[in-house]
């Protein structure tokens, strides 16, 4: 059977607070554009009642197919556990009430338990993987009315039974010029307070938790610098002059990151633009560093996890504790701004661990540091294999969250060392005390809430004019 439609609607379902701008449906929107789709973006971020938007711009639609984001499954945070997927079920429900085109999955979380997520949502079809070639290869298909069981990285159900074919992730080289003008990006300026920009897909890093190399493809996959700076010059054009990249690590690898910075400032951008990264602490030179200053580069979140060396092995990380020490220093002699990001309670975990961790970090002195108290368990890495091995879920000491009826990971589970016993919250706030460089997400505790899930504090300030990354405006807000 074929379809005489052309227009494909792309869903955003992600309504934290403060607003993320949807990038992957800027692009994804580009890619069936070129490829002679219709789109029309419905971003329930921005929908007062995103029920009554679906409504209105689907009762009296016959798209081809529609396809729905799953961003986040959860706010990764043990101290809330929000799930986030009660909510998008709730979506694609009353988007098949309205339409009967086929629903269709994706996004990184969805691209973690692909199987797992489609059970949960009532839906027969997703995408795990980069979407953009992927999709067209299906859209094809349900026009022409032929199979379509062979598109990489689709899964689907077979009978009883659920398929999920290899992710077919493609060179970057085949994405069109990026114009940027499917998704708002000036209100998500305004209303999240920055926009965002890939720079590159994968990660070839092998950090237990990590479900970036699961989601992504664990090949690192590089853009052309030129195409990422047309890119930030078309939002630049749309008055979106503060932006973060959505990169695993932007310097992973550090050739590539350096071929950016030297085109923004070829390009003379770097005076127009304040833009942030994540990244790793090492490799980072000073020679990198100057390039970043120059290229407008604001502030860096480095994600350390631990100070002590023990526990970056265990984490499978890359660098040391003096590759930390090496890279704050860097950034002060720079004048970047920095944030070192910590995850407390891995594998191996003690109280003497994570006093050593905070006192590196004040030795440090980063800007600001953040601390997160327990690691979400995410299908596919290695600290879910690692938990599969340890026998019963249900008789892990190290275990918190949802332990029982979860075989895929699905809702909230965090892993959190049993040596660091049942104190672990105001053992670590008893650590801190009261320097405020130090933001803390761990449940029991009055700490500034570091959760950019439904951050009323961080809202209030980005309407009344702060911008950048949510981290480098809390720092603002906070005295020093």
């Amino acid at each position: 059977m074929t379809s005489s439609s052309n227009t494909v609607f792309l869903v955003n379902t992600n309504r934290m607070r403060p607003v993320v701008a949807p990038i992957a449906l800027d692009y994804l929107s580009s890619y069936l554009r070129e490829h002679g789709y219709e789109t029309e973006v419905l971003d329930l971020a921005l929908a007062d009642d995103p029920f009554g938007a679906i409504e209105d711009r689907l009762k009296d639609a016959e798209p081809l197919a529609v396809g729905v984001t799953v961003r986040n499954s959860d706010d990764c945070y043990f101290a809330s556990g929000d799930f986030f997927l009660p909510e998008i079920r709730e979506v694609t429900e009353h988007i098949k009430e309205q339409t009967t085109a086929p629903v269709v999955l994706g996004g990184c979380a969805f691209s973690l338990m692909p199987a797992a997520i489609l059970d949960y949502c009532g839906c027969d079809l997703g995408i795990r993987g980069d979407g953009e070639f992927a999709f067209v290869q299906l859209l094809d298909a349900l026009r022409d009315g032929t199979s379509y069981t062979d598109v990489p990285g689709l899964a689907y159900r077979a009978g009883e039974r659920w398929r999920v074919n290899p992710a077919g992730n493609a060179p970057l080289e085949r994405l069109p010029m990026q114009k940027r003008d499917a998704v708002d990006n000036p209100r998500y300026l305004a209303e999240g307070g920055m926009g965002g920009i890939e720079t590159k897909r994968g990660c070839d890093k092998g950090c237990i938790y990590c479900a970036d190399p699961v989601a992504k493809g664990r090949t690192v996959r590089v853009r052309d610098p030129r195409a990422v700076v047309d890119e930030i010059d078309a939002l630049l054009d749309q008055g979106v002059d503060v932006l973060h990249t959505c990169d695993s690590e932007f310097n992973l690898p550090i050739e590539h990151a350096t071929a950016v910075c030297d085109e923004i400032v070829r390009r003379r951008l770097g005076n127009r633009l304040r833009w942030y990264a994540y990244m790793s602490p090492a490799p980072f030179t000073q020679a990198f560093a100057s390039s970043l200053k120059r290229a407008g580069c604001a502030g860096i979140n480095f994600g350390v996890d631990s100070g002590n060396d023990a526990m970056l092995k265990r984490l499978r990380r890359t660098f040391c504790a003096q590759d930390i020490l090496d890279t704050a220093e860097i950034c002060r002699a720079t004048g970047i701004t920095s944030m070192f990001d910590l995850l407390i309670g891995g594998p191996g975990e003690t109280k003497k661990t994570v006093v050593e961790t905070i006192e590196l970090m004040r030795r440090a002195q980063p800007d600001r540091v953040g601390t997160s108290v327990g690691l979400r368990v995410y299908a596919g890495t290695a600290l879910a294999r690692m938990v599969d091995s340890e026998g019963p879920r249900g008789r892990n000491p190290s275990l918190r969250g949802a332990v029982s009826d979860n075989p895929h990971f699905l809702r909230p589970l965090f892993y959190l060392s049993k040596e660091l016993g049942d104190d672990v919250s105001q053992f670590v706030s008893g650590l801190i005390g009261d320097d405020e460089r130090f933001f803390l997400s761990a449940p029991d505790t009055t700490r500034k809430n570091y959760n950019y899930n439904e951050n009323q504090v961080l809202v209030d300030a980005i309407g009344k004019g702060y911008r950048g990354a949510f981290w480098d405006i809390l720092r603002r807000l906070s005295p020093d």
